[in-house]
């Protein structure tokens, strides 16, 4: 199966798009769930996880967001209590949602050598069923991650990302008068040819420059994965929208919402005693907004 078979069966099943950020942030996680940032992450999660199986809620993604849990890893002292809480977590996204994709947010990219040791980690140390990757360094630090293709695995480009400082950059003018993120998004049409499961990574932020890229995805068969939705302004409803308008095929797309589902309370002075129900409900308005 292909990812983009994957993709598909997964949104027919799920009835949605959805994609939840598995973003761990220490400050907004109720206090004695365990004794352990190793247990405290992968316990906040399962009580989310059972809490979703109970109401019958099941997104068409997740994205575990490598920075937040290594951040807690000491390797000198030989503490290694993020990375075992990450792998704790993609352990029980298999085990209550074996059938769901995990797409591990990592933005590596480097030179061909160093890029097929970040592909061999996160396709295969990992397992994941994706991986987000920067194509600043071409062609030769890409393709050793699109090659993984063959073996029904993902790669989503950075292309128009959702925070405010991807203007810098993304949206330069060359000397042809394109923008660099529609030569980025050229770059991405012309590999998906050779490696299908392809994507790009295009944020909600910015919904004119989505609608120009999903038009040129539409006929390409590239997956988008759409951040920014929720905490960072993004509407769900308007993507959804954007993406009908362009025509673009809505199974290949995932849009994920992080701090908006897994802590939504964040911008409030305390956690509700009812935390997981707040979370829940969030996941299921979101779930609504992006049916399929």
């Amino acid at each position: 199966m292909t990812y983009l078979d994957s993709l598909r069966k997964t949104a027919e099943k799920t009835a949605n798009i959805v994609c939840i950020g598995l973003d761990p942030v220490m400050d907004f996680i109720p206090e004695g769930l365990a004794p352990s940032v190793e247990k405290i992450i992968p316990t906040f999660f399962e009580s989310l996880f059972q809490e979703m199986r109970n109401r019958h809620l099941k997104p068409a993604a997740f994205k575990p967001n490598q920075g937040y849990y290594l951040i807690h890893d000491n390797p000198l002292d030989g503490d290694f209590s993020g990375s075992k809480a990450l792998a704790e977590t993609i352990k029980l996204c298999r085990q209550y949602f074996p059938d769901i994709p995990i797409i591990m947010d990592y933005k590596r990219g480097d030179i061909a050598s160093s890029s097929a040791n970040y592909a061999n980690e996160g396709f295969i140390h990992w397992a994941a069923d994706a991986v987000t990757i920067s194509p600043y360094m071409g062609s030769d630090s890409v393709i050793p991650f699109l090659e993984y293709a063959k073996e029904g695995q993902g790669t989503y480009i950075l292309n128009r990302t959702s925070n405010k400082g991807g203007k810098d950059f993304q949206n330069l003018i060359l000397e042809n008068k394109q923008s660099l993120y529609q030569a980025v998004g050229q770059k991405i049409v012309e590999w998906s040819k050779d490696y299908p499961g392809t994507g790009a990574v295009v944020g909600a932020t910015n919904l004119n420059e989505l609608k120009d890229l999903a038009k040129h995805y539409a006929h390409a068969e590239v997956p988008l994965l759409i951040p920014g939705v929720g905490s960072q302004g993004g509407s769900a409803t308007e993507v959804m929208s954007a993406l009908q308008e362009c025509n673009y095929d809505l199974k290949l797309a995932r849009i994920n919402s992080s701090s908006g589902i897994t802590h939504p309370w964040k911008k409030s002075a305390h956690i509700p005693d009812n935390w997981c129900e707040v979370s829940i409900d969030a996941l299921e308005k979101l779930i609504t907004n992006c049916k399929i």
